[in-house]
């Protein structure tokens, strides 16, 4: 797998039938390893170890209805009163963050409402925040803590 912008950590990987499957200690099983879930790992437990997100309040792959359609949305990470705090969006490192991957973190926002959405491809990072009063996004330049 590729090497990211994210800190490496100790990671359980098993073959079986021909695939490889990473361990996600959220959902507390293995799970089929892709590149887009090799972001999502290291971004969960850079969330953990670094940003400070209770284990307990982070869900993987929720479910999202958005204009009638089923949709899941990679990470959603919730504060103490159980409000949604922080939307990750992940890509596959080979994926580019543009227009498209900002707009479809916004859609699955827009039901969710987090706080913060952070769309991630494991190399590049991009922090946003909206403003329903003004209706206006603001870009961050950094990765919100749980405390922020």
């Amino acid at each position: 797998m590729d090497k990211l912008n994210l800190p490496s950590y100790d990671h359980k990987i098993k073959q079986e039938g021909g695939k490889v499957f990473i361990f996600d200690e959220i959902r507390k099983k293995y799970i089929v390893l892709t590149p887009e879930e090799w972001v999502r790992q290291h971004f969960i437990q850079y969330m953990i170890t670094k940003l400070g997100y209770p284990r307990g309040l982070i869900k993987v792959e929720g479910g999202v209805k958005y204009n009638g359609l089923n949709k899941r949305s990679d990470l959603v990470a919730f504060d103490r009163d159980s409000e949604p705090l922080l939307l990750v969006e992940c890509k596959a490192p080979e994926v580019y963050l543009n227009q498209s991957t900002f707009e479809q973190a916004a859609m699955y926002n827009r039901t969710i409402g987090a706080r913060f959405v952070v769309l991630t491809n494991g190399i590049e990072h991009s922090c946003f925040t909206y403003n329903p009063e003004t209706k206006s996004i603001e870009f961050l330049d950094h990765l919100p803590s749980f405390d922020t």
